[in-house]
């Protein structure tokens, strides 16, 4: 039975301890939870794991297909731990499930895609788009030009100061 904030303050106003129990019940359920942080990962990277139980005093356990058996531990307040997903796992969504000391669970899915590896770097023109074999010949036909264009500059000057 799901019941609000106000109607759980009445029914403790008009001393209605089952209601208010109900109530507390219904919040308790509530905190027990699990997350993965990022909740999308490539094959080989780090998940950080949250995680909630009833006092958050004790360790719990949380089992995948993808790494086995975690423990998170009590971390300010929250169930935490890392868990590296194997380089080799294939892409998909696969579930998480947390057992508390209690008994209760919660499950999350954690979605895995490929990992990929970029074949080549960005073409910025710092010279990686110029052929191997030609780049002397390129250096050498600019630094001609640019002497050219002083010698030409030079002339220029000089004919104007006798012209």
């Amino acid at each position: 039975m799901r019941m609000s904030v106000p109607a759980a303050l009445a029914a403790l106003v008009l001393g209605s301890p089952v209601l208010f129990a109900q109530a507390t019940a219904a919040q308790a359920a509530a905190s027990i939870f699990v997350e993965a942080n990022p909740s999308t990962v490539p094959a080989g990277n780090e998940v950080a794991l949250r995680a909630s139980c009833d006092d958050n005093l004790k360790t719990a356990k949380v089992d995948s297909g993808l790494f086995g058996t975690v423990t998170v531990s009590p971390t300010f307040g929250f169930l935490t731990a890392t868990a590296t997903v194997p380089a080799s796992t294939r892409a998909g969504d696969y579930q998480l499930d947390l057992r508390c000391p209690d008994g209760r669970t919660a499950s999350t899915l954690l979605h895995v895609v490929a990992k990929l590896q970029p074949s080549q770097g960005p073409a910025t023109g710092g010279g990686g788009m110029a052929p191997g074999r030609h780049a002397p010949a390129l250096i050498g036909s600019g630094l001609a030009i640019i002497a050219a264009a002083a010698v030409l500059g030079g002339l220029t000057l000089r004919r104007r100061r006798f012209g």
